[in-house]
This record gives C-alpha cells, structure tokens and sequence, in this order.
C-alpha cells in the first residue's frame, strides 16, 4: 500500500491544498484548518450553512499569512494574528467544544462580509487549546479546527466500492464520486475495500498514527466540490444502506499522529505521495449497529 494522496484545508471548510509532501503535527498536517470563521454567536461556519465556502481558495504564504480568493478573483491576504503581538482572543465553538481563537484584522472581515456573509475571521494561536475527544484518545491530544480529529484517512479501494454500489442502487443515473467528496488529508491505495474499517495503528512513511473511530458522514458529502452545488442524495444514501458504523454512514477512519521515541517539538515527520503504508494492528471491530 502507498500514500496517493495529500490535502491540506487552511481554512475549515473551504477548498483543498494538494501537496506533494506535508509536515505532521500532534493536531494534523501542518496547516491544515488553523484559521476558520465563527457567526456572531461563535460558533464555526461550515458548507453545511453556506456552500459558498468551498468556492473560496485559501493559500499559506511562507510567512504564515493566508490568502484567500473569491470565484470572481478578488483575493485578500491576512496575515496571521498573534496573541503575543496584542491580536484580540475571542471564544469560538468547534461542535460544543468551546476555546479561544485570535481574530484577524478587520480588513479580512470586510472581505468575508463582501463575499460570504457576516462572519468573523478567526486563528487557531494556540493549536493545545482544543482537546480531542476523551473517549477516543488520550490526555494532551490535541486537534485544530477540524471538525473532531487531527487527521481523516480514506482508501481508494473503497471510493470504488462505493461507486460501484452506487451504480447498482441506480444504473441509470449514476455519477462516478471523487474522493475530493469526502476531504480526506490522507488517501491510500492498494489496500482491499473498507479494510481501513479493522485497522488500530498503522505507519504512512516515518510517521505513525492511531486509528481511532470511523468517520460519520454529512450533507458536504452531497456537494461538487468544484461547484458548491447539491448532487442529490448520494453518497449518504447509498452510505446507510450498506455501510453504517456506529450508526453512521460513514466512510474513512479518523487518524491521531503518534510521536516517535526522540523526536521533540511540533514536527513529527513528514508525509510524502508514494511513502510506504504498514498496517501495524489490526482486528478493530465497529458494531454496523451501533449496539
């Protein structure tokens, strides 16, 4: 098995970066969904609210600095806000998670206002503030912005089983799914369909990760990522009724980077296409029924 691909969202729910190679954090690949923006109540605004975000392009300068750019080319760039440099921290809420984020300069809530809607600008300064969820993980684990862990794992094998199944459900009117349907960081082939769904641990490269919880999927599974348009149903139909776990339909498993032995700081190392992929532990078991 090998790693084909990579892809990093700098701003949560907005399209995708897809590199060659991405450095790994304890909270998820370096960059990945550090900013986001927060409604007048805090809480995080997501394509399930306005698809319009997955049109906007998001780019990292070398210095930190986004830069973001509307379908009709206005692009704004905002440089990354600090708490040291008296950058103001407001509370923000992640799916009941509540922390603190820094809030961008006002020019980048003009531009969001302008294009998306009344929404703040916000960073993750402190990428500690957000702990994982305590049933599937362990003291100090950590995750960005996204919606629960630091990393989403799929498989090509399976994005062609589904498709098939799909087909199968409607032969007539079937649309083949990209993967990018799924915004996954890290996406591995040659392994056989939905054998991800047994994995405990596994190593990408250098780098190794725990598996712990397969990923319910939601209504931004329906959207065309290039369009922001509605697609019908699938793939959450086709989902729930042939591949429910924990009762959800769920497709991919969610990823928690491990450190290695004398490794210090933030970089645990780096993942690049064509690395290796080891399953390490195997034999997880997800009730289909939720029981």
């Amino acid at each position: 098995m090998q790693l084909t691909g990579l892809h990093v969202y700098p701003v949560k729910s907005m399209y995708r970066l897809s590199p060659e190679s991405a450095v790994v954090q304890p909270w998820g690949l370096a960059g990945d969904r550090r900013w986001m923006l927060a409604d007048t109540t805090g809480r995080f605004v997501s394509q399930r609210e306005n698809s319009a975000l997955g049109q906007v392009r998001a780019g990292l300068l070398p210095d930190g600095a986004l830069t973001l750019t509307a379908p009709d080319g206005s692009r704004v760039e905002v440089p990354a806000p600090a708490v040291a440099a008296g950058a103001p921290l407001t509370e923000v809420e992640v799916w009941g998670t509540r922390f603190h984020a820094a809030e961008a300069a006002e020019e980048a809530h003009r531009w969001i206002a302008e294009h998306l809607g009344d929404y703040r600008l916000v960073h993750l300064d402190d990428p500690r503030a957000r702990p994982v969820d305590p049933d599937f993980s362990e003291p100090g684990d950590s995750v960005s912005m996204a919606d629960a862990y630091p990393l989403l794992l799929t498989t090509t094998a399976s994005l062609d089983r589904l498709n098939e199944l799909i087909t199968a459900e409607d032969p007539e009117d079937h649309e083949t799914l990209p993967m990018e349907r799924f915004r996954p960081s890290v996406v591995i082939g040659g392994a056989e369909p939905w054998a991800e769904d047994t994995w405990r641990r596994i190593r990408i490269g250098s780098v190794t990760f725990k598996v712990v919880k397969p990923c319910g999927r939601c209504v931004i599974t329906t959207l065309d990522p290039e369009t922001g348009e509605r697609r019908g149903k699938e793939p959450l139909r086709t989902l729930a009724r042939h591949h429910r776990l924990l009762r959800k339909a769920a497709f991919g498993q969610n990823l928690i980077p491990e450190r290695p032995v004398g490794v210090e700081g933030d970089a645990l190392g780096t993942l690049r296409l064509g690395d290796e992929v080891e399953v390490l532990e195997d034999g997880a078991h997800w009730p289909a029924d939720g029981h």
